[in-house]
């Protein structure tokens, strides 16, 4: 590489305006992807762009540190995204009243499986404490996801990794599992993939339609309180056997 191109990436490499536009540009060339793929889970636009993101930093030997230096406007609006998420919600109220109990029953029954089932194949294949700790409220929102996890004695930074691939997981497959299973309605669908996948799932719901999208970022803030509040608790539970 001649000296004045490595003038010009040393210059780019520390600029906002660079990075930003090249994590959008790849968010958008992964979208389109996925829309010519005629929807395919495997080309859903959050994993192809990470993969896409890591792949060029990693060519270019550019430390994560940077990029996260760089792109910290990102981060910040996702504040403002996720409370713009009550205004869908906020037109399905009506809905909502009427679901109350259905709701509760399926977030009690889908929070509680979602840290037993992680912490118990974490336990049978030989992890640590610690790791189960970490893996525990993997379906949760992140920012709650990895407070919980160091309460309990977990790796925020473990925590972190599962939470993604929960959420990327979760988005993939969850569609399928909810056509083999012969659950077409929106809510329900919304409401089961935001539960699950959190934020990748309330995205991939609002692909769908208006209403998925809404009780998905139901689904999300529910379980982000009842993961909080039901892991201690549970906790407290496996150490009376």
């Amino acid at each position: 590489m001649s000296s004045s191109l490595l003038a010009a990436w040393a210059y780019l490499a520390d600029t906002p305006l660079f990075w930003l536009g090249f994590t959008l540009a790849a968010y958008l060339l992964a979208a389109t992807i996925y829309q010519r793929s005629g929807g395919n889970p495997l080309l859903l636009p959050v994993f192809t762009a990470v993969i896409g993101v890591v792949a060029f930093l990693y060519a270019t030997g550019t430390p994560y540190e940077v990029y996260a230096k760089n792109t910290w406007l990102l981060e910040f609006l996702i504040g403002p995204a996720t409370v713009a998420l009550a205004i869908p919600l906020y037109s399905q109220l009506g809905r909502l009243k009427r679901l109350f109990l259905p709701v509760m029953v399926a977030l009690l029954a889908g929070s509680a499986c979602a840290i037993l089932s992680a912490i118990g194949i974490a336990w049978a294949l030989g992890a640590s404490v610690q790791t189960q700790m970490s893996l525990g409220p993997k379906s949760a929102t992140m920012p709650i996801a990895m407070e919980v996890a160091a309460i309990n004695g977990g790796l925020p930074s473990l925590t972190t990794v599962a939470v993604a691939i929960t959420g990327i997981s979760g988005a993939m497959i969850c569609g399928l599992l909810l056509k083999v299973l012969r659950i077409h309605d929106p809510a329900t669908r919304g409401f089961a993939l935001g539960l699950s996948a959190h934020a990748i799932g309330v995205a991939r719901s609002f692909q769908t339609n208006e209403t998925a999208g809404a009780f998905a970022a139901l689904g999300m803030g529910l379980n982000g309180i009842a993961t909080a509040v039901l892991m201690p608790l549970l906790l407290s539970l496996l150490a009376l056997f």
